[in-house]
């Protein structure tokens, strides 16, 4: 399945083929002749039920991100921060299990919540992670109205002190 993801500006749900037989499952996950991304590099997360990671998204150096669940299931949360997009500030939910990706243009803050015992996400990104332009918004916010499954989120004291969406719009002209 070949996709111009360069012409897509909204996260999609990528459905790849699984090969299964007696012993489990084979998948192939990144092939560049079919998705045209420029991958810098590949990261992994992994965490335990009911842990919310995000929204995050960088301030300089927008990140095109390729998600895969390895293991688990989660729910992912990503909000279009681009400004001058006519569906700034529009929330899109996603249900991923093992084997499921999710592309995510950038200009997008993302976001997710562990659902299973564990979760294990590999992450494939076109520009390099920089510490310095990393921010968020905060996953609780209102008028981000992502509604998470759990009640007793487990979240980093950073993603627990991100701003607003309000306080984005103040805070940064445009992504």
């Amino acid at each position: 399945m070949k996709i111009n993801l360069k012409k897509i500006n909204r996260p999609i749900k990528i459905n790849q083929k699984k090969f299964f037989d007696q012993r489990g499952y084979f998948q192939e996950i990144f092939l560049k002749k079919y998705f045209n991304l420029d991958i810098k590099f590949t990261a992994l997360a992994k965490s335990k039920k009911n842990v919310i990671r995000g929204l995050h998204f960088q301030i300089k150096n927008q990140q095109t991100k390729l998600l895969h669940v390895t293991e688990g299931k989660i729910i992912d949360v990503v909000i279009n921060l681009k400004k001058k997009s006519p569906n700034f500030g529009k929330v899109s939910k996603f249900l991923l299990n093992d084997g499921d990706m999710l592309f995510i243009p950038k200009y997008y803050g993302h976001g997710y919540e562990c659902l299973s015992k564990k979760c294990t996400v590999l992450y494939h990104l076109e520009k390099y992670r920089d510490a310095k332009y990393e921010s968020g918004i905060n996953c609780y916010d209102k008028k981000v109205k992502s509604k998470w499954v759990t009640k007793k989120p487990i979240l980093s004291k950073r993603d627990n002190s991100l701003i607003s969406f309000n306080e984005f719009k103040k805070k940064y002209k445009t992504l």
